[in-house]
């Protein structure tokens, strides 16, 4: 009995360490930007990080675009958001990143409503999805994580270059850094959930390496990052064991979704930053690349896979 006790002990100072450990690290955006007279989009906004950045955005007196798939919870949210802000000038737009219609369809009422973006944060993703083909022939999880993001901004960036000097922040995770024999000629094939959702974070970092050299001269800049371990709806479509052990891991050790947008916030707002275009990012600060992003021309390959994948045209001005 004695020596369960010493274990029990151990064990619980040791989480109570590691939890002490992880909101010692855990750093805020301390920018205090005003972004009146802005217009940000955020894509999966209507929940957990992106709802948390909107509402930075809004506090600051953005006019804020709720990019989100669900009408009710988007207009929930944006309900939500009015009343703790009294911004009222935030609106709900619908994208599905399922759907590359969708994503067209939606860059077409931006542009053709819209005078200026100055953030564009792309947000929205899952960490698993079931392995199926979406309508336009990908793999679901890849294209909700990357290929329309990388569509959507392309199809924005007209407006983002007018109204530049404005800003592309693209949220990645750690887990890229884990994605191991990464091939872009293999990026929509399925292997197994945990490989393919590494594999679509490493395509935001190295999409935001290209993007940057493409961007040069034009002040519009670009960011990725990893939020942190966050605690939010992004696992709810674990099952069975995985689930119970991946909520309890978030139960005890992760940090709150407005802790984990932090540096989104940060990447979208913060001065002096501009130089460090293209570069990845944790806890509000610059992070060295991880060694399977280092590659340029690796980056350069993706680009050029993924404009067959999502089907950019020429009449779309391809970077």
């Amino acid at each position: 009995m004695g020596l369960l006790l010493t274990i029990l002990i151990i064990l619980s100072a040791s989480v109570a360490a590691l939890k002490l450990y992880i909101k010692i690290i855990t750093r805020r955006c301390k920018s205090h930007v005003c972004l009146v007279g802005k217009t940000a989009i955020v894509t999966g906004s209507n929940c957990g990080i992106g709802y948390e950045t909107a509402l930075d955005f809004a506090q600051r007196g953005a006019k804020v675009i709720l990019a989100c798939r669900n009408k009710q919870k988007a207009e929930e949210a944006r309900k939500k958001i009015i009343d703790e802000t009294d911004n009222d000038n935030i609106i709900v737009r619908i994208i599905d990143m399922a759907s590359f219609d969708s994503v067209r369809a939606f860059a077409k009422q931006i542009n053709e409503t819209e005078d200026r973006i100055d953030i564009l944060v792309n947000n929205a993703g899952a960490v698993e999805l079931e392995h199926k083909r979406t309508a336009d022939g990908r793999a679901l999880l890849m294209q909700v994580n990357y290929l329309s993001s990388f569509l959507l901004t392309n199809l924005l960036l007209d407006l983002l270059k007018k109204s530049a000097p404005s800003r592309i922040v693209n949220v990645s995770s750690i887990g890229a850094k884990m994605a191991s024999n990464f091939d872009p000629d293999n990026i929509d094939d399925f292997v197994f959930h945990s490989r393919d959702y590494q594999h679509s974070k490493l395509c935001n970092i190295l999409f935001t390496i290209e993007l940057a050299k493409r961007l040069e001269g034009s002040d519009v800049t670009t960011y990725s990052l990893h939020p942190g371990f966050v605690g939010t709806e992004i696992f709810h479509n674990f099952r069975g064991v995985k689930k119970v052990v991946v909520n309890s891991l978030a139960k005890l050790f992760s940090i709150t979704c407005e802790e984990g947008a932090q540096t989104t916030i940060y990447c979208s707002v913060a001065k002096g930053i501009e130089k460090d275009s293209g570069e990845h990012f944790d806890c509000c600060r610059k992070v060295k690349p991880y060694k399977n992003a280092a590659d340029p021309e690796l980056a350069r390959k993706l680009w050029k896979k993924t404009v067959e994948l999502v089907g950019l045209k020429p009449e779309d001005k391809l970077l």
